[in-house]
């Protein structure tokens, strides 16, 4: 099991475990976190929007297309930070990743 550290949107973090092979957004609906995720991960939408920690985001695939337009939409945009969770596939290398729910638009 790897582990993912979350600060939900009221500053609580909690350390979650789990497999691979799954999105940040299927492990965090998984343990009860409140992301809406109304698309059901297919990048039409933002309301899985997360703040990955600095050291992890050079990790993921370059922001681009949809998820970039989606996410500059948002009124809680922060360059550099800011992703969808239905984007991230939660891999070994990931084992560790930080990440903060962004408040809802």
């Amino acid at each position: 099991m790897y582990r993912l550290f979350v600060t939900d949107r009221d500053g609580s973090v909690a350390t979650l475990e789990s497999a691979t092979g799954a999105s940040v957004m299927e492990i965090l609906q998984r343990h009860d976190y409140n992301v809406a995720a109304i698309c059901g991960g297919c990048c039409s939408c933002a309301t899985c929007h997360v703040y990955v920690d600095e050291r992890f985001s050079a990790m993921l695939p370059r922001l681009d297309g949809d998820e970039r337009v989606l996410v500059e939409s948002s009124e809680h945009f922060r360059e550099g930070a800011s992703r969808l969770s239905c984007q991230i596939q939660f891999t070994g290398a990931l084992d560790g990743i930080r990440l903060a729910l962004a408040p809802e638009d």
